[in-house]
């Protein structure tokens, strides 16, 4: 089996998908990412997962596959693999095949979750694409050209940075779940907050979608992240959701290196 790493600011999410013919992905793992573990602090958390589920930490890994925009979680996960199982991981990183040409003026400043986002995508759906990527931290709308290759994209401050921010500088104001509002005209300063947060946020969406169309063409719209089954429903854009689409882009490049 291959185990699959997505290491972000805040969340490290764990694949772990089947090899061969079937590549299903059997389950998923979700922790808060901290960067002071250390290698063996790591294979105790893999081990604990993976007995959970049924499966051997010794006997039943094959391969690891890694992206990371924490260069310590990184080194970790790197070194985990290399004592506990073995053999060494596959990080996305220069040097690593993507299938995909990278055409950001400078290629190392994309976050490795990016590219493993615009590979997923293209196996869901033709160029030209458009991926949105709804973490908590950023809302991240990344385009693919025609010819499938990676142009860059826009950044926006995350839901949860700009709901935290929203309450904590407002001193009448409490934290909010984020849930599906009633209606878009809120009843009470919490509802009216739900409201401006799902709403603005699809409606943003929409707008930098339709914006990046105009340049790249009539781009087809993939959703992907934590808050992406949430949002999308909010949006007119988004065609495709896919909450994994991170894992799945990274199980497809760790195919394209092993051979």
């Amino acid at each position: 089996m291959l185990l699959a790493v997505d290491a972000g600011n805040s969340e490290t999410v764990v694949g772990l998908f089947e090899l061969g013919d079937e590549r299903r992905l059997l389950d998923t793992w979700r922790l808060s990412t901290q960067a002071d573990r250390t290698s063996d602090e790591v294979a105790l958390l893999v081990q604990e997962f993976l007995a959970f589920h049924g499966f051997s930490f010794d006997t039943d890994i094959a391969g690891v596959v890694v992206a990371s925009n924490v260069p310590k979680i990184t080194a970790a996960f790197r070194e985990m693999t290399e004592r506990y199982f073995g053999f060494p991981a596959v990080v996305l990183e220069a040097g690593v095949k993507t299938g995909m040409p990278i055409l950001y003026d400078n290629p190392r400043e994309v976050g490795a979750d990016r590219i493993a986002n615009a590979v997923g995508a293209l196996e869901l759906a033709a160029p030209p694409l458009v991926v949105v990527d709804f973490s908590g931290t950023a809302t991240i709308l990344d385009a693919i050209s025609p010819k499938g290759e990676y142009l860059g994209g826009v950044i926006v401050p995350g839901i949860e940075v700009g709901l935290d921010a929203l309450v904590g500088k407002a001193a009448l104001l409490r934290d909010v779940e984020l849930v599906e509002p009633r209606s878009v005209i809120g009843r009470s300063s919490v509802e009216s907050i739900q409201s401006g947060v799902v709403h603005g946020t699809g409606s943003m969406v929409d707008g930098v979608v339709e914006r990046i169309r105009g340049e790249i063409g009539p781009a087809a719209v993939v959703a992907t992240g934590r808050l992406a089954e949430l949002m999308a429903p909010f949006t007119t854009s988004i065609q495709h959701v896919e909450p994994w689409l991170t894992l799945q882009g990274l199980r497809t490049i760790f195919e394209k290196n092993q051979t």
